[in-house]
């Protein structure tokens, strides 16, 4: 299959239908799909469930807290411990707006390389004897107690690339691979958001962190500079 290049982020989402799980990649700014996220803002989809490392912390997830088209979040960070201003989401979840699942990062890598490698679950220490254990299965193998965490898989992933061939393969440039390349194996929908688009074989196999086997749409966009505040 050879992913579909759209003319804008906004044709790329467009399609996307309320109350989709959607993949948000990124690390704070770095690797984030900012052009993706806005044009998901502008198309106006509710209900929907963001899986990502962070939100309201150098990155533009939080834009959809405006007109509160979220309706529940999964992420690492997602709350200011002290100082600066809330963010839109902080101030929906104080109000109880919106749904949290806050999730230790370590976890919330392999629930979703789980889910990309068709496993049942991963079984981790994190979260034992505290409220991450609430309502999770515990296992125990050998004299040990393990929590069953389980898959963690999208409707769509929207992820973000330096490069791509017209094929779809995906080239990343330092610190934005990421989250990435294993949300791009999680999802039912890939679209991701790139700098440049190549012609096939430009990019070297040893370069390529995500193969086009996983990526549906790609859309070429300007890099948006985001401000982080602290």
């Amino acid at each position: 299959m050879i992913a579909v290049v759209f003319d804008s982020p906004d044709d790329a989402v467009s399609d996307i239908c309320d109350g989709s799980t959607i993949l948000v990649g990124g690390f704070v700014s770095a690797g984030t799909p900012s052009n993706l996220i806005l044009a998901l803002k502008r198309s106006g989809q509710t209900n929907l469930t963001a899986v990502a490392n962070n939100i309201g912390l150098g990155d533009l997830l939080d834009e959809l807290c405006e007109d509160r088209q979220l309706a529940r979040v999964i992420a690492t960070f997602a709350i200011r411990a002290s100082g600066g201003r809330n963010s839109r989401f902080e101030s929906l979840y104080r109000a109880g707006e919106v749904e949290l699942e806050l999730v230790p990062q370590g976890t919330l890598i392999e629930r979703l390389r789980a889910a990309g490698a068709g496993l049942g679950g991963v079984l981790t220490r994190t979260g034992l004897g505290t409220m991450m254990q609430d309502g999770k299965q515990v296992l125990e193998l050998d004299g040990e107690r393990w929590l069953l965490e389980r898959p963690l898989r999208g409707h769509v992933a929207l992820i973000k690339a330096w490069r791509a061939d017209r094929l779809g393969n995906l080239q990343y440039r330092l610190a934005g691979r990421n989250f990435n390349p294993v949300m791009a194996t999680a999802a039912d929908l890939v679209i991701a958001e790139v700098e440049e688009i190549v012609e096939p074989g430009e990019i070297p196999v040893e370069h390529v962190g995500t193969p086009a086997l996983y990526v549906d749409r790609i859309v070429q966009c300007e890099p948006i500079a985001v401000r982080w505040d602290g």
